[in-house]
């Protein structure tokens, strides 16, 4: 079942994903793509339409539906709601604004007389998807079916596993029929898929033993809530495209009944670099709208005239442009700058009943950075200051607020569900992990709102922080960056722009364009001591960090919230990060046996 994904720390772990594996690839062989018409599956498009999951008899739709939200939003719908209305007219009324509808079948929900006349129905009017479990044949009312039809020999846990895998493509239909099973789909019948999104499997299947990964990362994260170094974590390692580790550890704040869940959604701090402000930017690089060697001026018209006019876009993306780190901006907030309601005067929302005057930020904090000193321009200089410029270039550029340019372009057309900035117009609270506890600036417990205080004064949408995720869907993301810019069936960038991007640019720092890299000063042991040459990522103040390696074929995710309730360096001081990251690589290592 899907559950050995997670967690299971018994020294039986190996065994049990061993005959794990066995079964899986029994399922794989008795799994056939029956009809697939233009090619839905693997489903494209997924910000495109809606879907829902619709459950007869089906005894393991717990573990099919879990496998389906991994990629994407699927509602469930249980047809025993609606016995009372023996056609099921109700129910269709209810999916009416789903645009997919996925039905797993087992053998005896075909006696149900409603079945066909739903099916039917649905056929006419969306993109159906029918998954039959353990039916030796179909009936003949299913040759006239035109939506998708998947068949598999076995109904069990691991069956609806691999077929809920792989209708969004994290796993490929390569069988043909062994037999007739209706009077249409006869021996040899089968259409074959490949694999274009990230698989949902066990450490085994990518070489690794469990027992050697589990126990490792289970003691390190242990040591780190031990010294509360952070109240509690996610890692997750996905290998060779597959997803095989992915746990829990913790709770939201120290002796909280709240425990950490692998679906929780972390402030990513500076991580935001990446996976927001250079995501755009790439993509207007790779349109041929943005040059790297264009300067400020070129693009702001604000910054002519002052010392920042003639830096390049690379010396940003690099931190080479001899920017202070950062500037005072809460510091500087007067009692008339801030408002406990909101109003026409006071929109931008920092914090609950805190509120910031209109255009503050282009009144008061554009023009202090605008005239900020340039000191060491040339070398390598880490600032903040950075990614708030390449913020107002993109969003020049595109005509569009950055937290809207990602959220349309990237993170909902790839699937991931929790991604994007301001969480809390979006997700429940108890789903957020909450970072500090801010006594000098907000006075309260942040749950939702950006930790970072200059991001917070923008009213949580910054070049350089104020995007939360989910460990899966950083893994969605990085999977694309290191499949060099394709995912689910999609190209959203040309892999020379990813290879550029990634790799070192100067002689004066380790650093690509926006990403950090792998140190070649190995004393510092950075990011990992195991980590190749071509090893890239980046880290966020919060606790959190990904990194993706090529050369293992290796996406790396650790998130925590080491800053509750109030800022500890324990997390760098103990290397929590870099040393579960140096127990995946010796679990490789180390092999399967």
């Amino acid at each position: 079942m899907i559950m050995v994904l997670s967690s299971a720390c018994a020294q039986d772990q190996h065994q049990q994903n061993q005959q794990f594996l066995a079964a899986k690839r029994s399922i794989e062989a008795s799994t056939v793509l029956l009809n697939n018409p233009n090619q839905l599956v693997p489903i494209k498009n997924l910000d495109q339409q809606k879907f829902a999951s619709v459950h007869f008899g089906f005894e393991n739709a717990s573990v099919f539906d879990s496998l389906l939200n991994k990629y994407t939003k699927v509602q469930t719908f249980n047809s025993a709601i609606y016995d009372a209305d023996k056609t099921l007219n109700n129910l269709l009324f209810d999916l009416k604004f789903f645009q997919t509808v996925i039905v797993p079948l087992n053998r005896n929900d075909l006696s149900n007389p409603a079945l066909m006349p739903f099916l039917t129905n649905l056929d006419q009017h969306k993109n159906l998807i029918v998954v039959c479990f353990g039916m030796p044949t179909l009936p003949a009312q299913f040759d006239v079916l035109k939506g998708v039809l998947i068949w598999s020999a076995t109904n069990s846990p691991i069956a609806a596993n691999f077929a809920a895998q792989l209708i969004f493509g994290g796993v490929a239909a390569n069988q043909k029929l062994t037999g007739d099973v209706s009077a249409k789909f006869k021996k040899g019948a089968g259409f074959t898929t490949t694999q274009t999104r990230l698989a949902y499997s066990v450490p085994e299947e990518a070489g690794i033993n469990a027992n050697n990964l589990n126990s490792a990362i289970d003691a390190i994260v242990a040591e780190a809530i031990r010294a509360q170094a952070t109240p509690g974590a996610v890692v997750l390692v996905a290998r060779n495209g597959k997803v095989i580790f992915n746990k829990a550890y913790g709770s939201h704040n120290y002796n909280d009944t709240l425990k950490d869940k692998i679906t929780d959604i972390f402030d990513l701090a500076s991580v935001t670099k990446v996976s927001a402000t250079t995501m755009e930017t790439m993509r207007l690089y790779d349109q041929g709208k943005l040059n790297l060697d264009s300067t400020a001026g070129t693009y702001l018209v604000s910054a002519r005239g002052t010392n920042k006019d003639d830096l390049k876009i690379r010396e940003f993306l690099t931190h080479q442009t001899g920017m202070v780190p950062d500037i005072i901006t809460w510091e500087k907030l007067k009692a008339v700058d801030r408002s406990t309601d909101s109003s026409a005067t006071f929109p931008t929302k920092v914090a609950d009943h805190f509120y910031l005057r209109k255009d503050y930020f282009k009144n008061v904090i554009w023009p202090d950075m605008l005239k900020s000193p340039i000191r060491t321009r040339g070398k390598y200089v880490y600032s903040d200051l950075s990614m708030y410029f390449m913020k107002e270039i993109v969003e020049t550029i595109s005509g569009t607020p950055l937290n809207v340019y990602v959220q349309q372009n990237f993170y909902s057309p790839l699937g991931m569900q929790t991604a994007g900035f301001l969480p809390l117009n979006r997700f429940p609270k108890n789903q957020i992990v909450p970072t500090e506890n801010d006594i000098g600036f907000r006075h309260q417990l942040l749950i939702g709102y950006v930790h970072d205080q200059g991001a917070g004064l923008l009213g949580g949408v910054s070049g350089h922080a104020g995007l939360f995720a989910s460990a899966n869907d950083l893994a969605i993301l990085y999977q694309m960056i290191l499949n060099r810019g394709t995912y689910g069936g999609m190209q959203y960038f040309k892999p020379e722009t990813i290879d550029l991007f990634t790799s070192k640019q100067s002689d004066v720092s380790r650093r690509g364009l926006g990403f950090d890299r792998w140190d070649p000063n190995r004393e510092t042991k950075y990011p990992s001591v195991l980590a190749s040459d071509q090893t890239y990522g980046h880290t966020g103040y919060t606790g959190t960090c990904f990194w993706v390696d090529p050369k293992y074929n290796l996406v790396y995710i650790f998130l925590s919230n080491r800053v509750n309730p109030k800022v500890t360096e324990k997390l760098s001081s103990l290397g929590i990060r870099r040393r579960v990251q140096d127990a995946v690589y010796e679990a490789i290592q180390k092999g399967v046996q």
